[in-house]
């Protein structure tokens, strides 16, 4: 077996020579089935030093090694924060500006601690946290980031300060997931994605109020209540919805 990538700090650094700092940023949950999406956000310059041992896309850690880096993620960066969008704002605007919105409250939350990150570096092709020109949802939460996005392709893996972000994002959104009343889901160990045991209870249960009812959920008809009258059905972008984590 191949030994894990550790994230590095090299794409971060030639960014804090030309805006001070970085903000790092990953979402958790885009294709779950149910619960919240999250987004963190670690801050970082060029004076934090080297990243803690091991840092690498939370995807590729276990669990307990995930809640162990939290610690050390926090202890290395300028500020962190996860930020949150439920599943009913997933349905009410869809599964990209949910994101925003999380990504937003993120980063207001790190402001308000007085960290004003100068770029975000975000991981993937599509900057999903910059409004469209015309995007109706532009007031309040999602006015935009106001400081320049830099997309990476998987900067969860190769960008200290990003995979820090991701770490938070997972451990976060998966404690979170734990916590919610289950009345035969199993989300404590699907944590809202489509598992064969959150297949069933969809199958038994119906949905909840957790659940993305705009989308098309296995194992519910469309007598069982899965979307309002008229509303799409699953994602309205190539690849939201898919399952990951």
């Amino acid at each position: 077996m191949s030994p894990t990538r550790v994230a590095t700090r090299d794409v971060e650094l030639q960014l804090c020579s030309l805006h001070t700092t970085v903000a790092g940023m990953d979402e958790v949950g885009r294709g779950a089935l149910a619960g919240p999406v999250a987004v963190g956000v670690c801050v970082v310059d060029a004076t934090c030093g080297p990243p803690p041992q091991g840092l690498t896309d939370s995807k590729r850690m276990t669990p307990r090694r995930r809640e162990a880096m939290c610690a050390p993620v926090q202890q290395w960066v300028l500020t962190s924060a996860v930020g949150w969008a439920s599943a009913a704002e997933v349905d009410a605007c869809g599964i990209i500006t949910a994101l925003r919105l999380a990504g937003l409250r993120a980063l207001r939350a790190v402001r308000a601690g007085g960290v004003h990150p100068g770029v975000v570096l975000l991981d993937g092709s599509h900057d999903w946290l910059t409004p469209p020109e015309q995007d109706l949802f532009t007031a309040g939460d999602c006015a935009g980031p106001g400081v320049p996005v830099v997309t990476r392709v998987r900067a969860d893996l190769e960008c200290a300060v990003v995979s820090a972000a991701s770490v938070l994002a997972k451990v976060s959104r998966d404690a979170r997931m734990c916590e919610l009343p289950d009345p035969g889901y199993d989300w404590a160990h699907n944590k809202g994605y489509a598992s064969p045991s959150h297949v069933r209870g969809l199958s038994r249960l119906g949905p909840c109020e957790l659940h993305r009812r705009t989308w098309h959920l296995p194992g519910v008809t469309a007598g069982d209540g899965a979307s309002a009258a008229g509303a799409p059905m699953g994602p309205s972008v190539p690849g939201e919805g898919m399952m990951g984590l």
